[in-house]
């Protein structure tokens, strides 16, 4: 049933968390995960201190939030953006750096016990990278590290003694699940999906649907990028392929579920047909808490307490395949392997762009995908070069297809 050894299987033997304060680096540190990171380091101030925050634009939001934690270090993505930060904090004892390479550098500092890793897209794959070839723990928000280099970071993990703990609700969820049990058990993962602003919305009527729409996600407050691909349900898709990797469970074995409430967050289910869920609230704080609080130390907390009387029905229903095609692409891409996984996420985050801006319909992502999927090809086994390559090819030809559609 399992077709690689998982990557982060839970040891119940793991000790509690240790008193002394552990360094935290939160890449993005301005967007959704990154704010609700630092929620809970604040929460939590004998545990953990923000040593690195990270933003690519959103300068106001990160001065001010270095002026609130006063981090060792402070990078902005953005070059001409340095003067900005630089010149806000130069009361305070924080070293300011600029530039992705800055980014990659600074999470291998010996003081980084672990990285939140919460930018958005493939742009933090390379500093995920940099952060296992130091051995750093790694709390993974990036989704799209393992989609689009799955294979590269398995082999990298084995090498490292970096620990790689999930972030995404639903990836927690399995990971609690599994905790005490045995991967060989397992029969499948059952990824739970709240069906998105437009679950209920006709597909005829989709194409009419603008990013305005999309946005109003009904349970979730999280960034634009992400609540567009839980529109699409692409997000779906690239959660079958991060569970594949994390859990070394081939894409067959991965059922996508529709569950409204998104109250489960995710279920297992093994060879005696028993099926393990994991219920909570709908809010981020929580899978960011247990993350941060492994290997083996829940954190407690007063806060998202949740009362199943208040929920008098939970409900499961099959995803629409044909009003959201996407999420076929996905499962074709985990089969095809290689480079085909990176080159969906470039077109995807490309046509998401520009749909955010108005410049396509919210039928053009898919149409878009589709198109750079059958342009470029395939390299089987890609090397970090390959990757590189193929994500900026894809986004090229992506580009070309909104503005010369």
């Amino acid at each position: 049933m399992i077709e690689e050894k998982c990557l982060i299987l839970p040891d119940c033997n793991d000790n509690n968390m240790e008193s002394n304060v552990r360094n935290i680096a939160v890449l993005g540190s301005t967007g959704s995960i990154g704010r609700q990171t630092l929620d809970i380091i604040a929460e939590y101030p004998h545990l953990f201190k923000a040593h690195l925050l990270v933003a690519n634009t959103s300068t106001d939001l990160l001065i001010d939030q270095a002026r609130r934690f006063v981090p060792r270090q402070v990078i902005i993505g953005q070059d001409n953006l340095y003067p900005i930060v630089r010149d806000a904090l130069s009361d305070l004892p924080i070293e300011v750096m600029s530039g992705h390479a800055a980014i990659a550098d600074a999470v291998t500092a010996p003081e980084v016990d672990t990285v939140v890793t919460a930018m958005v897209g493939y742009s933090g794959l390379e500093s995920t990278i940099a952060a296992i070839r130091a051995g750093k723990d790694i709390a993974l928000a990036n989704k799209e590290t393992l989609v689009v280099a799955g294979e590269l970071i398995t082999q990298l993990l084995a090498q490292s003694t970096s620990h790689l703990y999930p972030v995404d609700s639903e990836h927690g969820a399995f990971y609690q699940c599994l905790v005490g049990e045995r991967m060989s058990d397992v029969s499948k993962l059952i990824l739970t999906a709240s069906g998105g602003p437009f679950r209920t919305t006709p597909k005829v009527e989709l194409s009419a649907k603008r990013a305005c729409d999309a946005l109003k996600h009904p349970n979730w407050s999280m960034g634009a990028k992400i609540t567009i691909d839980s529109a699409t349900m692409m997000n779906k898709g690239f959660e079958m392929l991060e569970a594949k990797w994390l859990f070394g469970v081939s894409h067959d074995r991965i059922e996508i579920v529709v569950h409204p409430q998104s109250i489960v967050h995710s279920m297992v289910e093994f060879c005696d047909g028993s099926v393990k869920a994991q219920l909570g609230l709908p809010d981020m704080h929580l899978p960011i808490r247990y993350a941060l609080g492994l290997p083996g130390s829940r954190l407690s907390t007063p806060n998202f307490k949740m009362s199943l009387s208040d929920y008098s029905s939970l409900t499961f229903e099959k995803p629409d395949f044909d009003k959201f095609p996407l999420l076929d692409t996905a499962y074709r891409a985990a089969e095809l392997g290689g480079t085909v996984p990176c080159v969906m996420n470039a077109a995807n985050e490309i046509a998401v762009a520009a749909y955010l801006r108005d410049a396509i319909g919210f039928n053009d992502i898919y149409r878009i995908v589709e198109s750079t999927l059958s342009h470029l090809g395939n390299v089987q086994h890609p090397t970090y070069a390959d990757y590189v390559q193929c994500n900026n090819e894809a986004r090229a030809y992506a580009m070309s297809l909104i503005t010369h559609p």
